[in-house]
């Protein structure tokens, strides 16, 4: 797996600056997770805001619809921005890729 485009801190958990335990696909789902593997489309997270809370799933992404959303939003904007910084490539080009890479846009 290489490394995140959305955080250089792959430690430290993006929502609570604890110590990260996991990692989080934004975009998941049969192949999308492979592709935001090579993409690079994932968050360090601890165990409970990702899927293992005790207090509930208001508390975790997995399980909460609302939270699933978002993180298939940030994902795409991360791999968009990526795409025109590294390419060239103006917004509405990168747009047309994302959908073409995952099969629809989030946004």
């Amino acid at each position: 797996m290489k490394r995140s485009i959305v955080t250089d801190y792959q430690q430290i958990s993006a929502f609570s600056g604890r110590q990260a335990e996991c990692t989080h696909h934004l975009i998941f789902g049969n192949s999308s997770r492979k592709l935001a593997d090579e993409d690079g489309l994932f968050i360090p997270l601890t165990n409970d805001e990702h899927n293992l809370s005790t207090t509930g799933t208001i508390n975790q992404i997995h399980g909460n619809p609302a939270a699933e959303k978002l993180s298939k939003m940030l994902g795409q904007v991360a791999w968009e921005k990526h795409q025109v910084a590294e390419t060239g490539c103006t917004e509405a080009e990168a747009r047309r890729r994302f959908m073409s890479r995952y099969g629809k846009s989030f946004l």
